[in-house]
């Protein structure tokens, strides 16, 4: 069973509102072993929507979309369905009446365009409205002599995601006959580019290409890391954990200890749970990341047991009054571990970590933008790391996050 969405409204295609629907359907389809392989965006206009409508269906089972069911005149969804399934739209008297009745309870008068939502192509069912006015739509087509469906949703996500779950679900289910899952599992990865993941594991991918199930691909995430996910199919969750397992373990094996984590961690709650392991505060001391780091920190639920705080040492007088660094270049080896011991000292942590840094376009002490110094303090030793790190001026910081992040893991793990 295949099933593709379809999301309208020019506002997706200007960036005014990200796609957020379309990427929660596919998660759920996912979830429930539904085969989606294609997301498309289309603006607010009935020719383009029927046309879309049109080649999806050729290629697929069923096409979820999402939004144009409002009252407006570029609410659009109804008409291109009505076109593509060569019918007319009529007015569904029970949806007239349960829009004038929810406009009747709040004590408001009803713009006679709201009607527009009580507009069904013939020959389609209806998925009642529980959170708003648009009721969705389950529009059956039969092309080619195979039967196929098309469902409408409101854009609103809330009332999207109650529709999905009454309406479309058993549906599509019933439709599809056999049920399967789909399950991924990702592992997380830093310290190596993703043309060099591949590169590490052009073995395993030639294996796993020949057994055809499960799937791999890689995901650059920018600061959250590189992402390395595989995807299986089978009948049940637990089959699918079975072919994921060995492959799971065998990504591991080759990529070692790039691998920080997995699905649903991240880089700071890794870093958090192996300083808890041991008892050990964090302090930080941050210049070039202004407060970046300590921001990820506290993003994770508990974060207080373990961490103390950081000090965010921007200015060069702050370097040397607060954390005690020396006269000299505050963008030097010296100066990051003289911030560490100062953020060990001032907050009262038994690990300090420091990030001084040029994130650019200038020069500064002589180092060019991309230069980041790393200092680390725990009860076992000091150490120092010197990265040169690409892009612009904000990939170059949140990219000093994830590195400084990482480095303390693998040097306390």
């Amino acid at each position: 069973m295949r099933c593709d969405v379809l999301a309208v409204g020019t506002e997706l295609l200007l960036g005014q509102i990200i796609d957020s629907n379309s990427a929660w359907i596919g998660e759920q389809l996912a979830a429930h072993g539904i085969d989606s392989l294609v997301q498309v965006k289309v603006g607010d206009n009935v020719g383009r929507i029927a046309k879309m409508l049109r080649r999806m269906l050729d290629d697929s089972d069923a096409v979820i979309m999402c939004g144009g069911l409002g009252p407006t005149h570029d609410d659009l969804t109804r008409e291109a369905i009505a076109a593509v399934l060569g019918v007319d739209l009529v007015l569904d008297d029970v949806v007239a009446d349960v829009i004038r009745d929810l406009f009747a309870s709040r004590g408001r008068r009803m713009p006679d365009n709201n009607l527009r939502q009580a507009m069904v192509p013939v020959g389609a069912a209806v998925i009642p409205q529980t959170r708003g006015t648009a009721p969705g739509l389950i529009c059956p087509i039969t092309i080619d002599g195979v039967d196929k469906v098309v469902f409408a949703v409101p854009g609103v996500p809330h009332e999207m995601f109650d529709m999905f779950e009454r309406g479309i679900l058993p549906e599509l289910k019933n439709r599809a006959g056999d049920p399967s899952v789909i399950a991924s599992r990702t592992l997380l990865t830093w310290g190596e580019s993703e043309s060099g993941l591949n590169e590490r594991l052009d073995e395993v991918i030639a294996e796993l290409e020949q057994a055809g199930n499960p799937t791999l691909a890689f995901l650059a995430s920018g600061w959250n890391g590189l992402k390395v996910r595989l995807t299986a199919k089978a009948a049940s969750l637990d089959d699918c954990n079975a072919v994921l397992d060995p492959w799971d373990a065998r990504l591991r094996a080759e990529l070692g200890e790039l691998v920080f984590g997995a699905d649903d961690e991240s880089i700071e709650s890794v870093v958090l749970d192996l300083l808890r392991s041991k008892g050990w505060s964090l302090g930080l001391a941050e210049s070039v990341t202004g407060g970046l780091v300590g921001a990820r920190i506290t993003g994770i639920s508990g974060a207080s047991s373990v961490f103390r705080g950081s000090i965010v040492s921007y200015a060069t007088e702050v370097k040397r009054s607060v954390l005690g660094v020396s006269e000299g270049p505050v963008v030097s080896e010296s100066a990051a571990l003289e911030m560490a011991h100062g953020a060990c000292r001032v907050l009262g942590a038994d690990v300090g970590l420091a990030l001084t840094g040029v994130a650019g376009p200038e020069l500064q002490d002589g180092m060019p933008a991309g230069t980041l110094w790393i200092g680390l303090v725990w009860p076992e030793g000091e150490l120092t790391h010197m990265l040169r790190l690409p892009g612009q001026r904000q990939q170059m910081r949140q990219y000093s996050v994830i590195s400084s992040l990482d480095l303390l893991r693998r040097t306390i793990g």
